[in-house]
């Protein structure tokens, strides 16, 4: 059973400005496309509602768990959410982990989200496996498109 999904990407952009990117929420929601009510903060939780275009209904929480400064940002959150934008899983979350290494020119980001074999009914966990891996390609993109400007 897949529990995880990871992706990789090399941004064109320092170790610095990436962490920035990911760290300073609201550098985080522009990119991420959500509109965070303050700042992340190891073991707070922050949310705020997405803003992306035929999702603004939902809502992001996330529990931040690591700031390792230019290492590694990671929270867990629900990886689904009904069409109301309620997360019916009762309390199943994922890690997402950002993973930042220095390389020639720039920056090695590995965001993987692990936890998906914690949902119990296969459909469910099949979905968000499906939804979130779609996510993640696009959220990519965002970020390396971000910390290139």
């Amino acid at each position: 059973m897949k529990d995880k999904i990871e992706k990789t990407v090399d941004l064109n952009a320092p170790i610095e400005r990436v962490w920035r990117a990911l760290t300073d929420y609201r550098e985080f929601g522009e990119w991420f496309r959500v509109a965070l009510e303050r700042p992340f903060a190891e073991g707070e939780k922050t949310e705020g509602n997405i803003t992306y275009p035929g999702h603004e209904h939902m809502r992001l929480e996330a529990m931040i768990k690591t700031m390792d400064t230019n290492k590694l940002f990671a929270y867990t959150w629900c990886p689904v959410a009904d069409e109301t934008g309620n997360a019916p899983l009762g309390g199943i979350e994922t890690l997402v982990e950002f993973k930042l290494q220095p390389i020639h020119g720039g920056t090695r980001l590995q965001i993987i989200e692990s936890g998906f074999s914690a949902i119990p009914e296969e459909k469910l966990r099949l979905d968000a496996l499906r939804t979130n891996t779609g996510g993640w390609d696009i959220q990519v993109e965002n970020i390396a498109a971000h910390v290139a400007s």
